[in-house]
């Protein structure tokens, strides 16, 4: 009795949250999170939550905006480093697919961990690709971006916005 009152409930919010937002919740099959935690309906139409979803697991993220061409970085090397004691240890190597964006997270779930990091971005070997009369050798090659992740539960993504001559970063969402 009590799991079935609970599930109208659930029923009624999701309805509730359809109106005002139809763009993320009016999708039947999707899951969607409240309060921390996810909702999903399932082909029989009832509700089922758990206490986390995958989209408030901590995750690191990145992708590269080539300002000089005004396009995604597509190509692109990437490396992950975690940095202990002043020594880089090597988790991951990506290459960033048309969007400019690696196809999975660099780090998510139990990997996901507080510390300090560095991102190596080949863009010299990208730029070289584009731009045939660049000077040799090219003046930025490897980018290395260093940051720290304080919250292993949250989001970091970290885009490099960059041109054969500059580059920049933010923490974005």
């Amino acid at each position: 009795m009590a799991i079935k009152i609970v599930d109208n409930i659930f029923k009624s919010m999701k309805q509730d949250l359809r109106k005002v937002m139809p763009a993320r919740y009016g999708d039947e099959d999707s899951t969607n999170s409240t309060n921390g935690a996810a909702a999903s309906q399932t082909p029989s139409g009832q509700l089922c939550v758990s206490p986390m979803n995958k989209e408030h697991m901590g995750r690191l993220t990145t992708h590269v905006l080539d300002t000089a061409h005004g396009k995604p970085g597509r190509g692109i090397s990437v490396a992950l480093y975690r940095i202990s004691q002043q020594q880089r240890s090597l988790l991951c190597e990506r290459v960033t697919n048309a969007d400019g964006r690696c196809d999975q997270p660099l780090l998510d779930g139990d990997a996901m961990q507080a510390g300090t990091y560095e991102l190596d971005f080949d863009i010299g070997t990208y730029f070289a690709g584009l731009v045939p009369d660049l000077p040799q050798p090219p003046f930025l090659s490897i980018v290395t971006l260093r940051f720290s992740v304080a919250d292993a539960q949250a989001h970091y993504h970290v885009p490099l916005v960059a041109t054969p001559w500059s580059y920049s970063t933010y923490r974005g969402s």
